[in-house]
């Protein structure tokens, strides 16, 4: 018989992104390893991204229960679907917000702490005790980003005797957009509260790098353990795919994620060789910040680039592997050195070169080159992008743009929970 564990989700198919994906895998894989998910999620959810076709990986006879709870991103949308969608996807940049979006900014900020989803605490202990005592369950995963559901896994272990495993996909205080929410004195000290508080009363606590692991050894003795995203695919072959030699980024590239340096970098490979400029490609597919439009626009590359709008995941990988370059981009900012986006291992299992530009000690730099698919550069190596992208540019008209990861298969979704069941579901 499987060992019963409660999953404590916000974000679930149908929504997109990849914030949904590291626990659908999760669970996918779960009872290979004796572990029956019971899964715990809101009922009428607000995704700003959305793709149906994840639904299809939900393995069957899955026992789910839902709680409703008011979501204030419904009330914001008052002002305007694109409004309220930016800025719960994170890309209202603060320099440009308006009056009306610095207002939802602070009111984010300041008035819903940790988020907006804290509205489903009291609901959902109304119903999770009854739903341990009469599943069996003693062991409860809490997932955030949204923070909110660490709080109630905080609540629920003075109501319940249960093992309370706290995953963090991404930092919680220590995280850029902070920056961009007008937080006041009081409410900076409320996060950082709420953060210990969360560190200490978890059992465990999983991160998924090692950077936010020796952040949180300074707030908690509690064990932490790295668990990375990965990727449930086929690796690629590896070799040059047919057509231009095109630089592809896929996901969201927020305000604060402009890389200058590789516009910069672009104009001047086009202007040195005329083979350059009538090979290149520049393929934006996903949310674009109008700050990143208006750079390409100001440096003249908009006869070069092509910007898509939102795939789902399928078709997401499939350009993955159609790149000659995959570009890894993040905020250039201290408190993003540790972010180890979850694409990159998608990246890497397209076996295509990877051309990573953020902060300087980017963790996710390090670790493409230690997996040996790509480079890291910052802002500040305009020059050195754009050797790199040369010399990659030389292979490609040499037919020869190869590329042979040594790391992928340690990165397989399977892998992965085997990990996370045999160090931290079993420890």
């Amino acid at each position: 018989m499987r060992r019963k564990v409660l999953i404590i989700l916000y974000y679930w198919p149908p929504a997109g992104g990849p914030g949904v994906q590291r626990w659908l895998y999760f669970v996918r894989y779960l009872r290979d390893f004796g572990i029956e998910p019971v899964l715990f999620l809101p009922k009428k959810p607000y995704y700003p991204i959305r793709d149906n076709t994840l639904e299809a990986l939900i393995p069957q006879d899955l026992t789910t229960f839902r709680s409703f709870f008011w979501e204030p991103y419904t009330l914001a949308s008052i002002f305007g679907t694109a409004k309220t969608k930016r800025l719960s996807a994170g890309i209202i940049h603060r320099k440009r917000a308006g009056i009306l979006e610095q207002f939802l900014l602070w009111v984010r900020g300041n008035l819903f702490i940790p988020d907006g989803r804290c509205g489903w605490l009291k609901p959902a202990l109304r119903q999770l005790p009854t739903i341990l005592r009469d599943e069996g369950i003693t062991t409860v995963i809490t997932t955030g980003p949204p923070h909110s559901l660490h709080l109630i896994g905080l609540k629920m272990k003075t109501l319940a005797p249960i093992r309370w495993i706290a995953d963090f996909r991404d930092p919680w205080t220590d995280i850029g957009y902070m920056e961009s929410l007008y937080l006041g004195q009081r409410a900076t000290e409320k996060h950082q509260e709420l953060e210990r508080q969360v560190l200490q009363g978890a059992d465990a606590v999983i991160t998924t790098s090692e950077h936010t692991k020796l952040a949180f050894e300074k707030i908690t003795k509690k064990p932490i353990h790295v668990i990375t995203n990965g990727f449930d695919v086929q690796p690629g072959n590896g070799k040059q795919p047919p057509g231009k030699f095109v630089l592809s980024h896929i996901g969201s590239l927020l305000s604060d994620r402009n890389p200058e340096a590789l516009w910069k970098a672009l104009v001047s490979l086009c202007q040195e060789s005329s083979d350059f400029l009538a090979d290149i490609q520049l393929e934006l597919t996903g949310t674009v910040s109008q700050e990143v439009l208006e750079q390409i626009k100001s440096h003249n590359l908009e006869a070069i680039t092509n910007v898509n709008p939102y795939v789902v995941h399928s078709e997401a990988l499939q350009l993955q592997r159609q790149a000659q370059i995959l570009l890894l981009l993040e905020i250039d900012a201290p408190k993003t050195v540790g972010i180890l986006p979850g694409k990159m291992f998608e990246y890497i299992a397209a076996s295509r070169p990877i051309l990573a530009i953020g902060p300087k000690g980017w963790e996710a730099s390090s670790f493409i080159e230690a997996a040996g698919c790509g480079h890291g550069f910052t802002n500040l190596q305009q020059d050195e992008i754009q050797r790199q992208i040369w010399l990659w540019y030389l292979a490609y008209k040499a037919g020869n743009l190869d590329i042979k990861p040594e790391a992928a298969t340690s990165f397989t979704r399977k892998n992965l929970t085997e990990k996370l069941v045999n160090q931290v579901l079993w420890g």
